[in-house]
């Protein structure tokens, strides 16, 4: 008999310092100009990010979150840091001053929390994806560990949700992550014109959080419906109107062809009224 699995726990993460005790970050090397590998990841990070910045308002419904691409996460200053594909902290903002070196990437010391979610796409073997890096996330207390090899790689599965639990990562039993409020699911469909199986965020119904240019064409697609039915609303009103018209003209046939033959019947010297009183009596 299967013992069921506690519920994952948020992990423990340093609060946040104050700046007078934040470490000097001056050595720190907070990008180094290396492209990304290829146009599929290049155009998987946006898709991941698109949609979260467009479309999701967080899990308490203040936008208050940052998703980042290829950005350093610092967990320690003299230890070189881990560069995700993309990742998802909730409950922080960027600085302001986004040119501050320190600014420039992720220091756990300073937000106070890693992130909770970490997305690497697998693009070859080289990545480490399921070795060195599971292990380092997994130290530094990253919640979800989501593993996308599209071409099947690493031989574990094209899609690979991980939850960390006791320090180790275990598989997630569905693709919903309670903690954030999201869920994660593979979508066949083009994307900046390209055809192909993608990785997108959804809600718990399944349905893809949509990007800013989906928004934008749904938005169009229902101010045409409006225009449509305020169409055929008009469309009635004036057919109704004609309806009308009709039976007035109807009506006014009728008055002007009883007026003529009341007419006719006076110049014969038979009253009309009269001549209808006798008839109906």
């Amino acid at each position: 008999m299967s013992t069921a699995l506690p519920p994952p726990a948020v992990p423990e993460t340093a609060s946040i310092l104050p700046p007078e005790e934040w470490p000097c970050v001056d050595h720190l090397v907070t990008e180094d100009d290396t492209p990304v590998d290829n146009i599929y990841s290049a155009k998987q990070q946006d898709l991941l990010k698109d949609p979260l910045d467009s479309s999701w308002l967080g899990p308490d419904g203040d936008r208050l979150f940052l998703v980042l691409a290829n950005v350093a996460i610092y967990y320690a200053t003299r230890t070189p840091p881990l560069i995700p594909d993309v990742f998802l902290s909730l409950g922080v903002k960027a600085p302001d001053d986004l040119w501050t070196k320190r600014n420039r990437s992720y220091l756990i010391w300073e937000y106070g929390k890693a992130p909770e979610v970490v997305i690497e796409i697998v693009s070859s073997l080289l990545g480490q994806e399921g070795s060195r890096k599971l292990q380092l996330y997994a130290q530094i207390g990253i919640l979800y560990y989501v593993i996308w090899d599209p071409l099947n790689l690493l031989q574990g599965g094209r899609l690979r949700i991980l939850v960390l639990r006791e320090k180790v990562y275990v598989p997630l039993e569905a693709p919903w992550l309670p903690l954030v409020g999201l869920g994660l699911k593979i979508w066949h469909g083009t994307y900046k014109e390209s055809a192909d199986d993608w990785l997108r965020w959804c809600d718990r119904e399944g349905q893809v959080i949509p990007t800013g240019a989906e928004r934008a064409e749904k938005e169009r697609q229902r101010a045409d419906e409006e225009r449509r039915r305020a169409d055929e609303e008009r469309q009635r009103a004036n057919q109704a109107l004609q309806r009308a018209d009709r039976e007035r003209q109807r009506a006014d046939q009728k008055q002007q062809h009883a007026e003529k033959l009341a007419a006719q019947l006076r110049a014969l010297g038979v009253e009309p009224e009269a001549n209808q009183t006798e008839r109906g009596s």
